[in-house]
């Protein structure tokens, strides 16, 4: 009687740390997975800042090898800087949905124009297609606010045969031209045209 009463005691105290265990793990199985803190309106993370910052190395790397009038510089430069513009991390950005939308826009513009810049033949129209990435480039800059580092927009007047004015970003006030190139300088070995015609501070106490 006693043997029986105490298997039956320890076959309870089996089946009710049975139940605890599962019951324990059905629990832990139904909780929600952990998510990333979502972001702040206006915030952009360090992937975002990132991505941006690889594309403005490739379109340096590109308005310098417009400077040395490099064709094979200039054709592998515009090939990878289409590819960091495709890669921006958008998703890491946030802010309006009208704003996210316009430099979505903006930047989806770049890779055509890049297209089109590879498909000329000649250097003038090459410098063209550039002029126009310099443009939505500088939008783009401008529209996600990018704080990395402060650019300088700058501009020659006399780009091109036809008075309309070239534009491309620096990372220093220094001129180098990508327009006249190192070959059109003058005695101090800067180019004679070339202005800063706006710079981009966004980061705070700049």
């Amino acid at each position: 009687m006693k043997k029986a009463l105490l298997l039956i005691i320890v076959l309870a105290v089996a089946l009710g740390i049975t139940y605890l265990v599962l019951h324990k793990s059905n629990s832990d199985g139904n909780k929600p997975a952990e998510k990333d803190p979502a972001l702040l309106v206006g915030s952009k993370t360090s992937a975002f800042d990132r991505s941006v910052a690889n594309v403005l190395n490739d379109y340096f790397e590109l308005s310098d090898a417009f400077f040395n009038s490099d064709t094979g510089r200039i054709s592998i430069a515009a090939k990878k800087l289409s590819v960091s513009v495709d890669s921006i991390r958008f998703d890491q950005f946030k802010a309006d949905s009208s704003l996210i939308l316009t430099a979505v826009t903006v930047a989806q513009s770049i890779p055509p124009e890049i297209t089109g810049l590879l498909g000329e033949k000649t250097m003038e129209q090459k410098k063209r297609e550039f002029n126009m990435i310099t443009a939505d480039l500088y939008s783009l800059i401008r529209a996600v606010k990018y704080d990395g580092s402060v650019l300088y927009f700058m501009s020659c007047a006399t780009a091109f045969a036809d008075s309309t004015e070239g534009d491309w970003l620096s990372r220093t006030t220094a001129i180098s031209n990508p327009y006249s190139g190192k070959n059109n300088s003058n005695k101090s070995g800067t180019p004679d045209c070339g202005e800063i015609k706006d710079s981009l501070r966004f980061r705070t106490g700049e």
